[in-house]
């Protein structure tokens, strides 16, 4: 998955790429093999999906066409997509650049590594491949709130480089893009790619007691550090992709930025005094 803080990618375009590290899919050489692999991974999410995903996502993977067999071809997907919301899928080599792949965002184009896992890596592997960035992020990418949500995140990293903060709001996107629950009456689902890719993630994140899950504060997810080596020690839970946004683009980020500078880190699995913690959906 991409984000800021964990981006490792080289200075320039790797051969092959072009300046805007953009690279052919080229669908075709993807061999059955590999579409297999794709079919696997994609039926066994989506028949744990529903009664646990924001039912958007499902309503995506609809509208997007993506219950087709094999792993989606780019052009195709977004044609689709474009008549949806205005945002394109591109390939690219692997990780990207900060400055890259903030750009792509604010342009609506949705950075998608081309390559698929292998048969012995179904459940993880450490670099994003085509079905943790497809399956995973795409279909809400067709809501017209979420996919403003995602082009407003990339407008911010471009304005967050200047400020030397870019670890700050790495965590906004980990705890929102890539690992979200929201409300949807009395329970909860998940959105974020990196729980809704992961089939192991897709139970734990609202079946298991240990986690924690908090109410959605931007001040607090700016300063909450997160892990890249295990399931999630702590969750945010929004009202609504309404809400997200609103907060997003009503919020001076120059000036929270400054504030927070001194502000210690908090760790993942402290719940502070006063936050009130969800409880778990205790699932089979």
């Amino acid at each position: 998955m991409q984000t800021p803080e964990s981006s490792s990618a080289p200075a320039q375009p790797p051969p092959g790429a072009a300046g805007d590290w953009t690279i052919p899919q080229r669908w075709s050489q993807y061999t059955s093999a590999q579409h297999a692999v794709w079919d696997q991974l994609y039926q066994r999410q989506v028949r744990q999906l529903p009664g646990r995903v924001a039912p958007v996502f499902l309503e995506g993977l609809e509208r997007l066409g993506m219950a087709q067999p094999g792993i989606p071809d780019f052009e195709q997907l977004s044609a689709r997509l474009t008549r949806a919301t205005g945002w394109s899928v591109v390939a690219v080599p692997g990780l990207v650049p900060d400055e890259v792949f903030f750009e792509h965002l604010s342009q609506r184009r949705f950075v998608a590594g081309s390559f698929i896992r292998t048969p012995e890596q179904l459940d993880y592997l450490q670099e994003p491949d085509v079905f943790h960035d497809v399956f995973g992020h795409v279909p809400l990418l067709a809501h017209p709130v979420f996919a403003d949500y995602m082009q407003a995140y990339g407008q911010g990293g471009l304005r967050a480089l200047k400020f030397d903060a870019i670890h700050k709001l790495s965590r906004l996107y980990w705890y929102t893009v890539e690992f979200g629950l929201i409300r949807d009456g009395d329970a909860l689902r998940i959105y974020g790619a990196g729980i809704v890719s992961s089939h192991g993630e897709t139970r734990y994140a609202l079946d298991d007691p240990a986690p924690l899950r908090i109410g959605f504060s931007l001040r607090r997810v700016l300063r909450t550090r997160y892990r890249i080596d295990s399931f999630q020690q702590n969750y945010f839970v929004i009202d609504s992709f309404d809400d997200l946004l609103r907060q997003t683009l009503d919020t001076d980020f120059a000036p929270l930025y400054a504030q927070l500078a001194t502000a210690p880190d908090i760790e993942p699995n402290v719940l502070l005094p006063g936050e009130h913690r969800f409880a778990h959906a205790a699932g089979p």
